[in-house]
């Protein structure tokens, strides 16, 4: 029996075709490194192809290392001259061999993120740029994105004429690449930068690898950036003996599955391919072998509404299976009860192990409480993708103010925040305190109290006392019962503007870092509603410590797994919960918000595809109809990825006390469209426009001072005019645009606001 046998039809011609561009279309779980490992077998096999001739290029290392496994396995002798790389290692080589000719020594060193760093701050002072206003990570991600691209420094400082803050930059990255050449260095977009501008100049090296490579195999080809493309397509543009182009170039991905566009990644590579070469042979490959028929129904519903895509549906000869199960739960931390109470009667009923599930949700900030309800049931668990959210700087920080306030004695906390954010306390003198300390047998706090009797460190007194007379004030504060942990959490927030030190050069880290800022104060929220002892600083620190103290768990552990959605992309489980499915957070606010928002709600659409496509043998989806977001309680509308999945397909499962449909059905389709967090208008016992508003349990809500139009002011975030109000169990839920913070959601109690006449 034949190794090609065991292919199906549609892969067994994706392996058999011979010469000219080859486009496979995978969809998820078709088999396609099974089809590239045999693909090179066969052109080795049936055409005398020389593994000299061949290059398989994948985007990590991990997907490298289990290709080139599978190839020595399929192909024996000889598979040790095929290249099997990364495209960074396949530039790495490339360069090591010809970077001379682009005036660098071959014994050049590759630069990391911090070096990079380094030699930015080198570049700013040289320059004189303030990094406090242009940040090191921005200006790194503006190189970064310009070499994505194939701009040059010279180019980039033609484009940026007239645009002030553009010319810094240009010559930022000008002056940054000079030193880079200076110091024989490249950085990591350097490696394919720097290899596409040798294939372009020299003739003869192009020429060389073009000879070499007549078979090019490119994986992934949907994630793929400008110029990863522009250096495949020199690769693969080599002339046969005949005089001709043959171009052959297979390239194998999923534009269902193309949900990287935030790293640079160019969906229209794989969608134009055909246009790039017209002559191109089509596959698609659209049998399933990982999940049942019911799971891939829904995912062909799902990701049939977008448009920019080629059309495909999955199918499967696995059994139809369960139908998908929706639930929705009233809150957020019921959903999160739900979801760990049916995996572990799951595995007590002997019907899984830990290990077959996954929990997968759109941002990080979203795993805190169902790390917490594992713990609670103490059942073993790994985070794919992202620290143990209390492990986190952000909230390591934060814990460390509350600490320190609970008790100065613990000097790791009052050395971790002295100086953050930066108050020009260096380690010097953090050292010398610490001597100090000591020397005299006390605690570090109470050195910091007796700075004056050190003399080494008086220029840096007035900033030690103005710390310590912060720390003492907010002690005082908890003396007053009209004080709560969130008041505490909220002024140290805002008095130390420790949001705004974050780096912000990362939209989409720094989202997720003030996202679980959010959550934390949630968490305390969250405590001070349900403790069952009078609510007290260290009665919080208390429980969080219980809840932080997580084991390492040994990567082989039967444990249940929880990552984010894009953590998940190449993974499958036996049993998938996805959380979180509201409006607004499953497609994200950033998305719905953004300046191209059908393309941004596609790349979301994609994004849950991917999701549904991880479960083998069954899926449930799970939304929250009242989230604790920021602290502030939401009401949220059902993820119009649940809506656009047929009835049918769907076991709908509704353990909300209030049924949203009903709270949703005097909202019109377009408000809903265009303000996915526009307040449900409810009836009159909970609608801000009515008379008498009043929250569930019927208690009157005394009336604001400003209504919707009006003009108000923040304390913090300045005036702003106020969009929106909703009533939220005892409180209200204002939405306020400020000029400068933007759009901002808040209580009404904390926020504080008064009207401006």
């Amino acid at each position: 029996m034949s190794i090609y046998d065991t292919l199906n039809p549609k892969q067994r011609e994706a392996v058999e075709h011979h010469k000219g561009p080859l486009l496979i279309l995978a969809g998820a779980g078709s088999g396609k490194t099974r089809v590239l490992t045999h693909r090179i077998a066969y052109l080795m096999e049936k055409y005398d192809v020389s593994p000299w001739n061949i290059l398989a290029i994948t985007f990590t290392n991990k997907a490298a290392e289990e290709m080139r496994e599978r190839v020595n396995d399929i192909v024996g002798y000889g598979a040790e001259h095929i290249w099997v790389k990364t495209f960074h290692s396949t530039c790495f080589r490339i360069l090591k061999q010809w970077i001379d000719r682009l005036g660098y020594s071959k014994d050049f060193t590759v630069y990391d993120s911090d070096d990079q760093k380094t030699l930015i701050r080198e570049v700013c002072k040289y320059l004189d740029i303030d990094t406090k206003i242009h940040k090191e990570r921005t200006l790194m991600s503006v190189i970064s994105n310009a070499k994505d691209k194939l701009i040059s420094p010279e180019e980039y400082a033609k484009s940026a004429q007239g645009d002030f803050i553009k010319e810094k930059y240009a010559k930022v990255y000008s002056e940054y690449q000079l030193r880079l050449k200076g110091n024989n260095a490249l950085d990591f977009d350097d490696l394919i930068f720097k290899t596409v501008e040798l294939l372009q100049l020299d003739k003869e090296v192009r020429h060389f690898y073009q000879d070499r490579f007549k078979y090019i195999l490119v994986d992934e080809y949907q994630d793929t950036n400008h110029a990863q493309f522009v250096l495949v397509k020199i690769l693969a543009d080599g002339i046969n003996e005949y005089g001709e182009k043959e171009h052959n170039l297979c390239v194998v991905g999923d534009d269902d599955q193309s949900i990287y566009k935030f790293r640079g990644a160019n969906i229209y590579n794989i969608l134009n391919f055909e246009d790039e070469y017209p002559q191109a042979k089509v596959i698609k490959l659209e049998q399933n072998y990982r999940s049942s028929q019911n799971i891939l129904n829904v995912a062909n519903a799902v990701i049939k509404n977008n448009i920019g895509r080629k059309e495909k549906a999955l199918w499967t000869d696995n059994p139809q299976g369960k139908p998908v199960t929706y639930i929705s739960y009233e809150t957020d931390y019921e959903e999160a009860e739900g979801v760990v109470r049916d995996i572990r009667n799951m595995v007590l009923e002997g019907d899984a192990s830990y290990s077959d599930f996954a929990i997968l949700y759109r941002t990080n900030a979203q795993f805190r409480i169902f790390e917490e309800k594992l713990l609670e049931r103490n059942i073993p668990h790994k985070i794919i993708g992202g620290q143990p959210f209390y492990s986190r700087k952000e909230i390591k920080d934060l814990i460390a103010y509350l600490r320190t306030i609970a008790n100065g004695a613990d000097d790791l906390s009052v050395k971790r925040i002295i100086n953050v954010p930066k108050r020009g306390i260096g380690l010097a003198t953090i050292d010398k305190v610490a001597n100090f300390a000591l020397d005299n047998n006390m605690s570090f706090y109470d050195a910091l109290m007796n700075v004056d009797y050190i003399p080494s460190v008086s220029r840096a007194s007035s900033k030690i006392s103005s710390f310590v007379s912060f720390i003492e004030i907010l002690k005082s504060n908890l003396n007053n019962e009209n004080y709560s942990l969130l008041d505490l959490f909220d002024e140290i927030l805002e008095a130390t503007a420790y949001e705004e030190s974050l780096d912000d050069s990362d939209p989409t880290i720094y989202q997720d870092r003030l996202d679980n800022i959010g959550e934390f104060r949630s968490k305390i929220a969250s405590y001070l509603e349900n403790t069952d002892e009078p609510p007290s600083l260290q009665g919080f620190l208390e429980e969080v410590a219980l809840v932080a103290d997580i084991d390492n768990l040994d990567e082989n552990a039967d444990a249940v797994v929880l990552m984010t959605l894009h953590s998940s992309k190449g993974l499958e489980f036996p049993y998938v919960y996805m959380c979180g499915m509201e409006e607004g957070l499953f497609p994200s606010i950033m998305a719905i918000n953004s300046e191209d928002p059908d393309a941004q709600i596609e790349e979301e659409r994609r994004l849950c595809y991917v999701g549904i496509t991880r479960a083998q043998k069954h899926l449930t989806l799970t939304s929250a109809y009242k989230r604790l977001l920021r602290g502030n309680m939401q009401f949220n509308r059902t993820s119009r990825f649940i809506e656009e999945i047929p009835e049918d397909l769907l076991d709908n499962q509704n353990k909300a006390r209030y049924n949203k449909n009903f709270f949703m059905s005097n909202t019109s389709s377009e408000e809903s469209k265009s303000n996915p967090f526009s307040s449900f208008k409810l009836n009159t016992l909970s609608n801000p426009y009515s008379s008498k508003p009043r929250d569930f349990g019927g208690n009157k809500l005394e009336k604001l001072s400003y209504e919707v139009g009006d003009t108000v002011e923040h304390q913090r975030f300045g005036i702003g005019k106020v969009l929106n109000i909703n009533a939220a169990g005892r409180d209200y839920e204002v939405t306020v645009e400020f000029p400068k913070a933007g759009v901002k959601k808040m209580m009404s109690s904390f926020a504080k606001m008064k009207k401006v006449d």
